[in-house]
């Protein structure tokens, strides 16, 4: 039996109770994702990953010197939209070049140094670059308006940034003018690009000329000979849907080895050649992207500076791509193509669909007419890396499209009744907690946001409600701040989207809470069907209550174009509340209710 809830609710704040859990006395028994099916049977909703393969004890600098001495010819880096090219060995050649630029601009160890750019082979070797030196990267939005480039400078204290010139309608440089006097640590701006500089800027040509300066590169050098695997290596802004975001710091062991280890479960090696659409500032194109490739040796692809589905199998097409990546959204617009059918596609073995829940029906069709048989979901989190759940290539069929795998090697998970902390059977639901090698050193210079996420035992508190059943497999449930009470029972939006999905009409579907005088809350389902589709809200609802219980079907249904999303593809369900709530009328005040 699930955990009964009680909640209450005010504006944005929630107050979990959990009452009547059963509780199950056992150590944690240990998962092994990387081996497939297992015959583990759980007594309590607590795993740990198998120890093997062995994490990597080398930095970022290392791996990429190791590479290019092993492979030195192997394509490491192909940007199409730059019409350009990168071996391994003229990777490493561009990293220590940029590595000794940066000591040049007086780049200490710890410094913040931002990329502020869309996908580009510039942004891979600033990954290596900052890397060897031991200076932090800060992984920037493309997106950012002035507001928000003002904070993400000013939050870290960044010293040194790397940027565009301007993406689509953004003026990066006009951004960065009007703000640069209220951001006085901000030394030094390099811009990308073959153009001349800017006043006050560096052009990216200027900047790499400075390695030639006396005794920089052996400066490089010698730093990175003598670098802590541990080192504070990347800031990645969270997400922020319901505040600011929060800069989660990781570090060259974490981030380095999460790619490994990703790689492996997609069995990646030098002969594979992954296309990446996602952006390169989110954790999905950096970690389970670039440096899964990489750390496996194998071929970064970019399709273009963002995401475009036509030009993405394209790419595919032409550069005989055996891995895409993508978020959900990103395969559906794929598939959605008039002319799909025409791409070459039979390259394609595996990939990553991640960022965002799965669904069940569009893995299935990514399986079957995408020639992606061994493609993998990634679960995770910004601050663990960010990946500590995959599925694998050896699971049964069902489990790989309805579960998000087993926990990865080296980490450990359990499920928690969020008020008792107790551990949960297996299927009941709680929020789920990430212990490991994985887990971010902290919010960058705020110990109380730390403390509030990472516990005295270094457990990361997710945020997520999940299941583990007794074989290990992780199933998301949702976010603890999406879950809908109406009239005191427990809606989870995930089951709902889950089933509203293989309705043929429904090519996307976002399903959230609303508010209700009567019950409190009240389901409202956002959906876009596919081209030339005809349904109705009223076939919809008919259709599902002949499926699952009345109380689970949407009252409110709307049919949209498109979603409100980050860039990395993530639905903002705070913004749909919102505009729904606004749009219907409903009254937003307090409400309580107790199960």
């Amino acid at each position: 039996m699930r955990a009964a809830w009680a909640l209450v609710r005010r504006r944005e704040a929630l107050t979990i109770v959990c009452t009547n859990s059963r509780r199950a006395a056992s150590s944690a028994a240990q998962a092994t994702p990387t081996q497939g099916a297992t015959t583990l049977t759980l007594t309590q909703s607590h795993v740990k990953g198998c120890t093997s393969p062995a994490l990597l004890q080398t930095s970022l600098g290392g791996l990429l010197d190791d590479l290019a001495r092993r492979q030195p010819d192997v394509e490491a880096v192909v940007s199409l939209h730059q019409g350009s090219r990168l071996s391994y060995a003229g990777l490493q050649q561009e990293a220590c070049t940029a590595a000794a630029a940066l000591v040049s601009l007086g780049v200490e160890q710890g410094d913040r140094v931002g990329v502020w750019a869309t996908s580009c082979q510039e942004w891979v070797i600033m990954q290596f670059a900052t890397a060897k030196v031991g200076a932090v990267l800060v992984s920037m939005n493309p997106a950012y308006q002035t507001t928000e480039l003002e904070y993400a400078v000013a939050r870290c204290g960044m010293t040194h940034l790397i940027m565009s010139p301007g993406w689509r309608a953004s003026d990066y440089v006009g951004m960065l003018q009007s703000i640069r006097a209220e951001v006085p640590t901000l030394r030094h701006v390099v811009l990308l690009g073959s153009g001349e500089s800017a006043p006050g800027l560096l052009s990216w040509h200027e900047f790499l000329e400075r390695s030639g300066m006396a005794g920089a590169r052996e400066a490089a050098r010698a730093r990175a000979a003598g670098m802590d695997l541990h080192t504070p290596y990347n800031i990645q802004y969270t997400s922020g849907t319901t505040g600011r975001p929060k800069p989660a710091l990781l570090s060259q062991h974490s981030v380095l080895n999460n790619g490994y280890m990703i790689g492996r479960g997609c069995r990646l090696g030098p002969a594979d050649r992954v296309c990446i659409p996602v952006p390169l500032f989110h954790c999905f194109g950096a970690v389970l992207g670039n440096l899964a490739t990489l750390a496996t040796g194998g071929t970064i692809v970019f399709p273009g500076a963002s995401f475009d589905p036509a030009r993405t199998l394209a790419a595919v097409q032409a550069e005989r791509c055996t891995s895409l990546l993508g978020v959900p959204t990103m395969f559906i617009r794929e598939l959605e193509l008039d002319n799909f059918g025409e791409y070459r596609l039979d390259s394609l073995r595996t990939g990553i669909m991640a960022g965002s829940p799965c669904p069940v029906e569009v893995m299935r069709r990514v399986q079957s007419k995408m020639h992606m048989s061994e493609v993998t979901i990634c679960y995770g989190m910004t601050e663990t890396s960010p990946v500590s759940f995959q599925t694998s290539i050896q699971d049964p069929i069902e489990r790989r499209v309805s579960t998000v795998g087993h926990i990865h090697p080296h980490l450990e998970a359990k499920v928690i009744d969020p008020v008792t902390q107790g551990i949960l059977a297996p299927g009941e639901v709680g929020e789920l907690c990430v212990r490991g090698y994985s887990v971010m050193q902290g919010y960058y210079d705020d110990p109380e946001a730390t403390a509030a996420a990472v516990d005295a035992e270094g457990w990361m508190h997710s945020g997520d409600l999940v299941t583990l059943d007794a074989e290990g497999y992780c199933n998301i449930v949702g976010r603890m701040k999406d879950m809908v009470i109406r009239g005191g029972e427990n809606l989870y939006p995930r089951e709902i989207e889950e089933l509203l999905h293989s309705h043929p009409a429904i090519a996307e579907v976002n399903v959230f809470g609303v508010a209700d005088a009567r019950y409190g809350e009240e389901l409202c389902a956002w959906v876009r069907t596919w081209d030339h589709a005809s349904v109705s809200e009223d076939d919809i609802r008919a259709w599902a209550a002949a499926r699952v219980s009345r109380h689970k079907v949407p009252r409110y249904i709307k049919f949209v174009h498109s979603f409100p999303q980050t860039l990395s593809g993530k639905p903002q369900k705070y913004l749909m509340r919102k505009q729904a709530n606004a749009e219907l009328g409903l009254d937003q005040a307090e409400t309580v209710e107790t199960a």
